[in-house]
């Protein structure tokens, strides 16, 4: 048994064992999971949260799979989706090719409201030793908890974000906002110039003005935020650097940029440009396009700084 795997063996147990009702209210008590202290919601330290914090000018590389009934899928600006591949070989290749952490996205949960594959999210994180984020359709403190306890180090929250914003900061609370990711997909409006949030997978406009949302996520206690430009998704002409260099402005939190990567050349203008922490991308590294670790060669060469590979290090 793996490290990891028995770690999420013991946290499952803590979690079921205090708390029987955690599936049926998502309010209920998670009194000592991962390290929280339920009486205060105040976080305890421990070696995993200190492994996975990173020096502030370290830039990361995030491979995304966007899944769908089980399938790696990919599109262009959202729609047109095809399939890539196998999820758990595609995760096992990202974690030995240098990536710095895994990124996966239920378009089923998110789409259909199917279940949580909570099988494969723990398949996936018991062959990486990297972190693992997860998002899609969760809405409740319930699906957090399951969701970490399958494996996930961190979780993406879109929707649910949006239309309940105090949810936000019960689950920085009860979890620590270190694991809480707040995932925003964007579009510019031409006529009024502003930008503003989509929900359900990018068809659906809020009322959310993004720097706003920024704003009051931050204060909320969002851990991190991931930001996807819709008109760029998946079109290979590079990150909307305007749009990050104001971003950066409205949060002290790490931004992960997604949306627009096509080239080695697109992720040094994005950390030359801008303060973004981490960029994230799919077809490119699916397709063979770009291997992360020329990425990252080029970017080290380039004098960023980014984690060596393993075997390197």
């Amino acid at each position: 048994m793996s490290v990891k795997q028995a770690t999420n063996r013991i946290f499952g147990i803590i979690l079921f064992r205090n708390n029987p009702e955690i599936y049926r209210d998502s309010r209920d008590s998670i009194d000592g999971i991962d390290g929280i202290d339920g009486r205060d919601g105040r976080r305890q330290e421990s070696n995993k949260d200190n492994s996975m914090k990173i020096e502030n000018n370290i830039r990361k590389i995030i491979p995304c799979l966007d899944l769908k009934e089980g399938k790696v899928v990919k599109g262009t600006n959202f729609v047109g989706l095809r399939e890539m591949g196998d999820p758990l070989t595609m995760a096992k290749h990202y974690c030995t090719t240098g990536a710095d952490e895994l990124a996966i996205l239920d378009i089923s949960k998110t789409q259909t409201g199917a279940d949580f594959n909570v099988d494969l999210i723990n398949q996936i994180s018991c062959s990486i030793d990297i972190p693992l984020i997860v998002g899609g359709g969760i809405a409740s403190l319930a699906d957090i908890a399951r969701i970490l306890q399958a494996g996930a180090d961190k979780v993406s929250i879109a929707s649910a974000a949006l239309s309940k914003p105090f949810f936000i900061k019960e689950a920085a609370l009860k979890f620590g906002s270190e694991k809480i990711i707040i995932a925003f997909d964007i579009q510019l409006e031409t006529e009024s110039g502003k930008y503003y949030l989509f929900t359900h997978g990018g068809t659906k406009k809020s009322d959310w003005e993004v720097f706003y949302a920024l704003e009051k996520f931050t204060k909320l206690g969002a851990g991190e935020f991931l930001i996807t430009g819709i008109d760029f998704d998946g079109a290979k002409q590079g990150f909307d650097l305007e749009f990050f260099k104001e971003a950066e402005k409205y949060t002290d939190k790490p931004i992960i940029a997604s949306g627009g990567a096509g080239k080695i050349e697109d992720f040094i203008e994005l950390f030359k440009q801008t303060s973004v922490k981490s960029g994230l991308a799919a077809s490119i590294f699916h397709q063979n396009e770009v291997e992360i670790a020329e990425l990252k060669k080029a970017l080290a060469e380039a004098g960023i700084k980014v984690n060596k590979k393993r075997n390197e290090i």
